[in-house]
């Protein structure tokens, strides 16, 4: 592997997909694949400012298991074997949304035609389907927004902005508990990324300031003593303790990107460091004072626990601390000045 920082990536990696779990660094082959996993490999492979040969062939792969994952109407299947046999029918959960995401993201930043073009294509599929839920439509949005900075006249992606905002703006938040549901749960930072990206997108000013609020609050909600303590993997509601376990490495990376989007919209230094306190969690600046990533092959481990970590090194862990490294590297100048 030509760049360190994907070597566990790559190792997980087959000609077909990406394996998701792992037992410790080794792949669980029987486990198989996923589109969620395949979705946030293409996102990070795509928008690599200067990929290896490497990593933009690991591109094409991701990419051609989501083009397979799809139906003509839109709709895409999530898990299959290690072979690439699907085994489920295709829906549009939360790895559609994660899917266009990186469709959008491929066809916008990606250096390789081939990959820009098969992410149009992804994209322009995906865009016929719509979700009940909303983290769904949130991942979506930002797909189709990253779409149109690319091609701003595409009504395809702008009329799925438009039901993503109707189902944004649905959110309410209550006294002294700002966020729109009564509980945390997973992925929490992508709903105020997608009301900042999409309140940008549509001149909607109102939308674009709630998602900064909103993302401001749960900043706030997941600090302990000036670091990054997320949500666990149970959740939490108004009350309960801080810090709890499990944390995983997604809910990190996820504040990460909502941070960088944040900063992308204001320019406001505080969210680039916010940025930083995210890598720093993976340093070891975190309620365990434990580092998360391997220390050597590029892997994550998949959980902080209460004094330990779960050692084993699965994708969506490892990826997470690949996409948080990225936005550290793509606001450098900025994070010169701020960083802890």
């Amino acid at each position: 592997m030509d760049d360190p920082r994907y070597e566990h990536v790559a190792c997980l990696t087959t000609a077909v997909g990406l394996y998701e779990h792992a037992l410790f660094a080794a792949p669980r082959v029987e486990h198989g694949m996923c589109v969620d996993d395949a979705s946030r490999a293409l996102l990070v492979t795509a928008r690599e400012p200067r990929p290896t040969p490497d990593v933009v062939s690991m591109s094409r792969i991701y990419l051609a298991y989501l083009l397979r994952a799809q139906a003509a109407d839109g709709r895409m299947h999530n898990r299959s074997d290690d072979t690439g046999r699907w085994l489920d029918a295709p829906a549009t959960g939360d790895h559609w949304g994660r899917a266009l995401w990186a469709f959008g993201t491929a066809a916008a930043h990606s250096p390789e035609g081939q990959v820009r073009a098969g992410g149009v294509l992804g994209a322009q599929r995906a865009l016929l389907a719509r979700s009940p839920y909303p983290r769904a439509m949130a991942y979506a949005a930002l797909g189709a927004a990253a779409l149109m900075r690319t091609a701003p006249e595409n009504l395809a992606a702008r009329r799925l902005l438009h039901d993503a905002r109707s189902v944004l703006s649905q959110a309410e938040s209550g006294a002294g508990w700002l966020w729109p549901d009564h509980r945390l749960t997973y992925a929490n930072a992508v709903l105020p990324e997608a009301m900042i990206t999409v309140g940008r997108a549509l001149h909607d000013d109102e939308l674009r300031d709630r998602g900064l609020a909103l993302l401001g609050w749960l900043a706030d909600h997941q600090d302990v003593a000036g670091h990054v303590s997320v949500v666990p993997a149970g959740g939490r509601g108004p009350g309960e303790r801080r810090p709890s376990f499990d944390q995983q490495p997604i809910e990190v990376a996820s504040m990460a990107e909502a941070a960088a989007t944040a900063f992308g919209a204001t320019g406001d230094h505080r969210w680039a460091a916010l940025v930083a306190r995210c890598e720093a969690w993976f340093e070891g600046d975190n309620d365990g004072r434990l580092r998360m990533r391997a220390p050597s092959g590029g892997g994550a481990y998949d959980g902080l626990e209460d004094g330990s970590v779960n050692l084993n090194q699965g994708a969506e862990s490892t990826l997470a601390s690949v996409a948080t490294a990225q936005l550290v590297d793509l606001l450098a100048d900025v994070l010169s000045p701020v960083a802890p």
